[in-house]
């Protein structure tokens, strides 16, 4: 049987890679998507999509010229994990029971869609309390990693 996935995708975690980066920077204010792109191996057409995005959404801005590139448009204490993924890839939703029309045919037999809830209201609680600073006070370059795989009996 295969592991049940819970993982971000590819632009959201390159968003939060790009934003602890951005907010790591000391004395230099911006940094343009080929900076990124090459500090962390990631094609650049995909991280300029990904940071027009951000742009767009808040996170950053977009500065011209010689000097220019991106910068956080907010304290990074300010931006959360949560935030940022909704940003990149919508809602977060663990089962089918949390969304909008959440109708599975089970729900007067249902035995683990309050387990699930709380699992799923833990999860989203552990996003909105990690911000960007705080991970960047973990002091290690961010690099792609292995999703966190969470196994299914």
């Amino acid at each position: 049987m295969q592991p049940a996935m819970l993982k971000l995708t590819k632009k959201a975690d390159y968003g939060l890679i790009s934003l602890k980066h951005l907010a790591m920077l000391e004395g230099q204010t911006t940094a343009s998507a080929k900076e990124l792109a090459d500090a962390y191996r990631i094609p650049v057409p995909i991280l300029s999509k990904v940071l027009q995005k951000l742009a767009r959404e808040g996170f950053l801005i977009s500065e011209q010229g010689t000097n220019g590139g991106y910068r956080l448009a907010r304290d990074p204490g300010s931006i959360t994990a949560l935030e940022v993924i909704r940003a990149m890839d919508g809602p977060i939703i663990l089962t089918t029971c949390f969304t909008e029309h959440g109708e599975c045919g089970l729900n007067s037999r249902c035995t683990v869609r309050e387990p699930l809830r709380r699992v799923h209201e833990g999860i989203l609680s552990l996003l909105d309390n990690i911000t960007i600073s705080g991970l960047s006070e973990e002091g290690e370059t961010c690099a792609p990693r292995p999703p966190l795989t969470i196994l299914a009996s």
